[in-house]
């Protein structure tokens, strides 16, 4: 888990620094709002081609070296994006953003996978899912005091952005290369039993899955599937609010308050994030007892849809603005695992390796358009008038969901977590198995 965390984080992280950088950015290169929008839409082109032929890459290379070779190129590309003078230097760097992280959040829920069970990996992805609202508040608190203190060696600070925080990704992949396990049995950290166990037990929750035949037709056919297509389209609607809140949310808070500077934006606009990261965990561990997935992903789109109704009606007063923000990423970030959870309980253990990555590229498509028209829209003086389109979106995906029939996990001959074989029994922690009282599945 420390490792899909850190690297979701950064990742994040690197992928939303240009949201501050286009405070001061903005005036040095000649980058006007929509512009702007199209620069931060550019990025999911290759991102969204590259998706599929990732996921499928890492299922045949192994996590170890391809998530490492993510996480270096990445970083690699941030770093020099801090070295751009002009605005077509700017959109290269973008696409190159985008090939170098394809694939990375499908591939890690597909290494989740590997090493969770069907009941605790909506709560194995709401914590790598917190990733993202920690690398928002953390880069707009780091994003905010940057620009105001960092104007070393004669570079813009907005530069230092960019170069700063595309440092730690390099080694990151570093590390994942020396130190990563990529299923339970290549983990030198687990005993023998408990590798045994793991993977039995995964394999046997799969084996109670209907399966197609095994070859690489079954895998592209979820290409095809409408089920994925369908799921894939809400997820599309929901990133172009989740896309348009990343990108836009520093300029919204501007307009809240154009006396702040970008020190307080960065501390304003890290509130809502906080708030969203307390609402992922509540919500995700309350999903995975009670079982009530669609419904709680509909509640966070409706909170979402007020929050922003809230921000565009009380765009003059700071405070009830932001409180319209705060039900914004409340929504935004608090269905994100609970979905994901959902998805990855409905597909086959063959449909899991196209097929998330299928969805989760939709959901980059809606980064592309979310972007990309909340930039045509605003106008320089009032960015909140493009975030209709957002709103827009997840009244879409809000009516699309109702539609979404839920399999029953006992019916389809899946077990409940009290059913299922449990885990070798440690006699006290750091001790070695309990074969007395261990069970195999």
């Amino acid at each position: 888990m420390p490792v899909a965390f850190l690297l979701y984080a950064f990742n994040y992280m690197d992928r939303s620094s240009i949201s501050y950088a286009q405070l001061t950015m903005g005036k040095e290169l000649g980058v006007d709002v929509a512009t702007y929008g199209a620069i931060a839409a550019i990025f999911f082109i290759a991102y969204v081609v590259l998706e599929v032929p990732s996921n499928m890459i890492l299922a045949k290379v192994g996590a170890r070296l391809w998530l490492a070779r993510i996480a270096i190129t990445w970083g690699l590309v941030t770093i020099g994006t801090g070295f751009v003078y002009n605005v077509t230097q700017l959109y290269i760097a973008r696409i190159l953003l985008g090939v170098a992280e394809a694939g990375l959040f499908p591939g890690l829920i597909l290494f989740l996978t590997y090493w969770f069970l069907n009941h605790d990996r909506g709560r194995a992805i709401g914590a790598m899912a917190l990733a993202m609202p920690v690398a928002l508040i953390i880069g707009s608190l780091s994003g905010g005091f940057i620009l105001d203190h960092a104007n070393w060696f004669g570079l813009s600070s907005w530069r230092w952005i960019f170069i700063l925080q595309g440092l730690p990704p390099v080694l990151l992949g570093i590390w994942l290369l020396l130190t990563l396990a990529d299923r339970p049995r290549k983990a030198k950290w687990l005993k023998a039993d408990e590798k045994e166990w793991l993977e039995g037990a995964i394999a046997e929750e799969y084996a109670a899955m209907p399966e197609e035949k095994h070859d690489n037709a079954s895998e592209l056919r979820a290409l095809r599937n409408p089920k994925i297509l369908y799921l894939g389209l809400i997820n599309a609607l929901a990133g172009v609010a989740t896309y348009g809140m990343t990108f836009f949310l520093p300029q919204v808070v501007s307009q809240l308050n154009p006396s702040y500077s970008p020190t307080n934006i960065g501390i304003f606009g890290a509130i809502p994030y906080v708030c969203g990261a307390i609402v992922m965990l509540l919500l995700v561990r309350y999903a995975d007892i009670s079982g009530r997935r669609k419904f709680i992903v509909l509640a966070c789109f409706a909170t979402a849809i007020i929050g922003l109704i809230m921000t565009a009606v009380f765009r003059g007063s700071p405070l009830l603005g932001m409180i319209g923000l705060i039900l914004l990423a409340c929504g935004v970030i608090g269905n994100i695992p609970t979905y994901w959870a959902l998805i990855s309980e409905v597909l086959t253990k063959r449909q899991a390796v196209v097929g998330i990555a299928v969805i989760n590229a939709l959901a980059s498509a809606g980064g592309f358009f979310g972007p990309f028209l909340i930039g045509k829209l605003a106008t320089p003086g009032d960015t909140i008038v493009g975030m209709t389109v957002p709103m827009v979106a997840l009244a879409l995906a809000f009516v699309l969901l109702l539609f979404v029939k839920v399999p029953d996990r006992t019916g389809a001959g899946l077990q409940s977590p009290e059913e299922l074989p449990q885990p070798p029994h440690r006699t006290s922690p750091g001790v070695g198995i309990d074969r007395s009282t261990a069970k195999r599945p």
